[in-house]
């Protein structure tokens, strides 16, 4: 097993301790003392940090390679980052992955959002609350505003985007081969939920878009903080950072880094969504065999 990777996984379960409300469980005398953990449990979490990525000098990058992938949430395995949906009768520690982005958005514990993957246009939360909610007046609102008069909220229609209509992710990472270790890497760069636009959220047709994007190192404390649930051992929850860093999710590339400025896979394959998914698991095995033909001589 490869150290990194063992790190990765020894720290994801070592701070793992509680699991959505459901710590002390079997020592609760009563149901109110469900969730109630001891001070030196309290002392750890406190005190846990996701673990940090290792400095990478340039040179010791012997090669790199940009991809973008879609997370598509109509998969199994990809659930964890979905669901749940429906909070109402729900701890308030087990969230979905789009629901602690925006609520770190909300609460300024994530700042740097931007508008596309390359990081260039910095957004605030004022700039994306468009693309998260709709407000609209109806007729009878219209009525009391042509009249001079106050428009009474119930004719006020406001919707928002929840983690139901989220219908998948776009992430942004780099494989490099490390010389130094002699190992090829991934490091996630940034991830995108799309969903269809708030003002066509009842047409089928509307495809969905990039609703903003988050830079990855700078949510990573954020996404330690909440648990995802993966199904099996529901007393061994892994952090939402845990699971993207250690690429626990089915995801196809959809453009990659070329000579073409970055096109996508989309545009040189226009008719065959079969032929796409091909395209995209070549590009993948070029990835794989780079680190394999390092030691061909």
């Amino acid at each position: 097993m490869k150290w990194n990777q063992f790190l990765i996984g020894f720290f994801g379960v070592l701070f793992t301790i509680s699991s959505y409300g459901q710590s002390n469980i079997l020592n609760a005398k009563t149901p109110d003392q469900i969730g109630q953990v001891s001070n030196a449990e309290v002392n750890v979490e406190r005190k846990a940090k996701p673990l940090q990525y290792g400095y990478v000098e340039d040179r010791d990058i012997l090669w790199s390679k940009n991809v973008w992938e879609t997370i598509d949430l109509d998969e199994r395995v990809n659930f964890p980052l979905y669901y749940p949906i429906d909070t109402i009768n729900i701890g308030s520690g087990r969230r979905a992955l789009y629901d602690v982005l925006v609520g770190a958005i909300r609460s300024g514990k994530i700042k740097n959002i931007y508008a596309d993957s390359y990081f260039t246009e910095k957004r605030t939360l004022q700039d994306i609350s468009a693309a998260l909610s709709k407000v609209d007046t109806t007729d009878l609102g219209i009525e009391q505003y042509n009249a001079g008069e106050e428009i009474d909220p119930q004719f006020i229609d406001r919707r928002d985007l929840s983690a139901a209509d989220i219908v998948e992710y776009r992430i942004r990472g780099m494989w490099y081969f490390d010389k130094r270790q002699a190992e090829l890497k991934y490091r996630l760069l940034g991830i995108a939920p799309m969903a269809p636009d708030v003002n066509f959220l009842d047409d089928e047709d509307m495809p969905p878009v990039e609703l903003f994007w988050v830079w990855f190192p700078d949510a990573r404390e954020v996404l330690f903080e909440h648990k995802a649930y993966t199904g099996g051992n529901n007393s061994q929850a892994v952090t939402f950072d845990h699971l993207l860093n250690s690429r626990r999710f089915n995801a196809v590339i959809y453009k990659d880094e070329n000579v073409q400025g970055d096109r996508s896979v989309d545009d040189y394959i226009t008719e065959s969504a079969f032929m796409r998914l091909l395209e995209s698991e070549r590009i993948k095995e070029q990835i794989r065999n780079f680190e394999q033909d390092m030691w061909n001589y």
